[in-house]
């Protein structure tokens, strides 16, 4: 189901995404519930885009914290 707001992501994404990330999250994710919604795995399927979508942004770092990337 898609999320309301960033209070609803799941908790491994509001522990150890910056709240940009968590928004670019949010965004992708009930993007591609509505892209992919007769998917058999739809959960799954927006999980992915949305961390692709992260990833295009942040990295996560050697301190094992998410950062912006620099460009």
């Amino acid at each position: 189901m898609p999320y309301t707001t960033i209070d609803d992501l799941p908790e491994s994404v509001r522990n150890h995404l910056p709240a940009h990330a968590q928004e670019i999250y949010l965004k992708a994710f009930n993007s591609a519930w509505h892209t992919y919604h007769n998917s058999t795995d739809i959960e799954g399927t927006c999980a992915r885009v949305a961390w692709s979508a992260v990833k295009k942004e942040y990295e996560k770092g050697d301190d094992g914290q998410w950062h912006k990337i620099k460009s």
